[in-house]
């Protein structure tokens, strides 16, 4: 086994790294599912490896953190657009109002409503 990581390697992982994170910033979603077959094949050889040196790997392990970080905000931003778009989707679906004793009424929108004008 290898002692110490290959530079190019590191050096890999960190320009792949790199590119995730211009992706997330920049929310291209589809960039960042073409470079995450990369990044896991480089993380797979580096764990591989048994590593002396480890302030490289800090550096990469600081950068993998920010990463992380960032999906998780842009699943979130996900999450809370899909929970939005459901709610609208009711809504128009169905108008609802609470009654006096504190209980919700729904009513039924009607589709394609037309509105007549009359002279």
């Amino acid at each position: 086994m290898a002692t110490n990581p290959d530079p190019d390697l590191i050096q890999s992982l960190e320009e792949v790294l790199d590119l995730e994170r211009t992706a997330l910033v920049d929310g291209d979603l589809e960039r960042l599912n073409l470079i995450a077959p990369e990044k896991e094949k480089l993380i797979g050889a580096i764990n591989e490896l048994q590593v002396i040196d480890t302030a490289q790997l800090i550096h990469l392990q600081k950068k993998v953190e920010r990463n992380q970080a960032l999906l998780n905000s842009a699943a979130e931003g996900i999450r809370s657009v899909a929970t939005r778009m459901a709610e609208l989707r009711r809504v128009r679906q169905e108008f609802s109002t609470y009654g006096a004793d504190g209980q919700r009424n729904g009513f039924t929108v009607r589709r394609n409503a037309k509105l007549e004008k009359r002279a």
